[in-house]
This record gives structure tokens, C-alpha cells and sequence, in this order.
């Protein structure tokens, strides 16, 4: 089931929704390392994301295995997977169900995004959520941009979490997608213009031209109440709007 993410007469409470980013990656293709505090204009990845998903959420945290306190600065709860391995984005979304539980009171939706996707929307989990709320047979909303379909960026129903970390620990589980597939998902299409909010910083010339596409939109003025316009200060909000979002 796809949708373009319109209005719903039924809604999600925004109290019940909160975010992980997924930050559990090896960064191979960037030489190694933690993607997660690669400087991109000025401010690592992660504090853009941050800055992207904490207004959508109740409550943030990041999934990252090996010593959390790298992360300190960023005031986050750090998640390590519950099974060992570097299992991928599962393994994070399982710490997720697992802290979103344990919550006062317990979250019931938990919305992913990658740490390397600095232009996520401002209104990913309204969106999300509208969809869900508007499915009640499906388990997980997804984005979807340009044609693809993008698993990690997704507002999941808490489901089995024994279950998921079983799959994980005897190796039936590992792709996102087959996953999914399995949990009547409903795909949320976003526009990719001007560009795809979606898009992944994989690489040194990914991280370059992501760079340059904010000192652009620096040079040009920031929206109201996103800095002064220098590097330092540029902000990814603004750089990637979709048509409507009040630019």
C-alpha cells in the first residue's frame, strides 16, 4: 500500500512517538570510524539529524555500539545492540523496542532514520504517522522518494521484541526489507525535489557535496531563526524542502 502522506481525519499522539537514530554502521566507504561525528558543515552529522527528528519526537536516543561516551557531548541515551555482531539496522531498531519500552509511560511507535541522511523532512513522522493511523492493519510506516524505498526511515508499531532479537541471534533475520515485507507495511511517498531528503552520505564526495550544497543555501539566507548565514553556523533545515514547507 502506497500513499502521498495526505491528511487523515485519524491521528497519532506525537506523546507516543519517539526517535533512534541508527548509528551502528562501519563507515567502510568513508575509511572507517564513527560516520556519526564526521564534520559536515562545520557540526558533526549526528547533531544535524539530531536537529532534524528531536521536534518530531517525544524522546531521542541513538543506537551505537563500543564506549558511548564518544556521544557524551550530544546528551543522548546510547544504545548498543542487544546481540553482538554488528548485525545492522535490526539490531538497532531491536535497542530501540527495548528502550521505548521501558519508557514512563512506554512509547508505542518508534520512528528510525540513518545517521547519514542530514535533509530528513521536517515532517517525516506527521506524515508516518498519518499513514499509520490511517492502515490500523499495518505494523510499520515507510518513506519512500524517487522511486525507492527507503526501510530505515520508518515509524514502526512496538511488536515482538523477544521474537525480533531470536531472529537476529539464530541469523534468520538480516535484511530490513524481507522484514518489513512481513509487518503489512504502508509506503509514505516524499518528493526529491528540489532534492531527495532521503539521500546518504556514503562517501567522502557524498559528505563534500553535501557541504556545498549548504554554503549555498548559507550564501543565499537561512530561513529565520537558523543562524547568521556563516559556515559555522549553517544549518541543514532549509537546504532541502519540499514544495509547501513555508520557504
Amino acid at each position: 500500500m502506497t500513499t502521498s502522506g495526505g491528511g487523515s481525519a485519524r491521528e497519532i499522539d506525537r506523546g507516543a512517538v519517539v526517535g533512534v537514530i541508527l548509528a551502528g554502521g562501519l563507515a567502510r566507504r568513508m575509511g572507517g570510524g564513527d560516520k556519526a561525528l564526521r564534520p559536515l558543515a562545520g557540526r558533526p552529522l549526528l547533531a544535524h539529524v539530531a536537529d532534524r527528528l528531536a521536534p518530531q519526537v517525544r524522546a531521542l536516543a541513538l543506537s551505537a555500539n563500543s564506549d558511548p561516551a564518544r556521544f557524551a557531548a550530544f546528551g543522548l541515551p546510547v544504545l548498543a545492540d542487544p546481540v553482538a555482531g554488528a548485525l545492522g539496522p535490526l539490531a538497532g531498531l531491536a535497542a530501540g523496542w527495548i528502550w521505548a519500552a521501558g519508557l514512563a509511560p512506554p512509547a508505542a511507535l518508534v520512528a528510525t532514520v540513518a545517521v547519514d541522511t542530514p535533509f530528513l523532512p521536517e515532517d517525516l513522522v506527521a506524515r508516518l504517522a498519518q499513514a499509520l493511523a490511517a492502515a490500523p492493519e499495518a505494523e510499520v510506516a515507510v518513506a519512500a522518494s524517487a522511486g525507492r524505498v527507503h526501510p530505515v526511515a520508518a515509524l514502526h508499531r512496538i511488536g515482538d521484541v523477544a521474537a525480533l532479537v531470536a531472529g537476529l541471534s539464530d541469523g534468520s533475520l538480516r535484511r530490513v526489507m524481507s522484514w518489513i515485507d512481513g509487518r503489512r507495511p504502508v509506503i509514505v511517498d516524499f518528493p526529491a525535489l528540489p532534492c531527495d531528503p532521503f539521500e546518504n552520505l556514503n562517501t567522502e564526495a557524498d559528505l563534500a557535496r553535501a557541504e556545498a550544497r549548504i554554503r549555498a543555501a548559507a550564501d543565499g539566507g537561512l530561513p529565520l531563526g537558523q543562524g547568521n548565514g556563516s559556515p559555522s553556523e549553517a544549518r541543514t533545515s532549509g537546504t532541502c524542502q519540499s514544495p509547501g514547507d513555508g520557504l
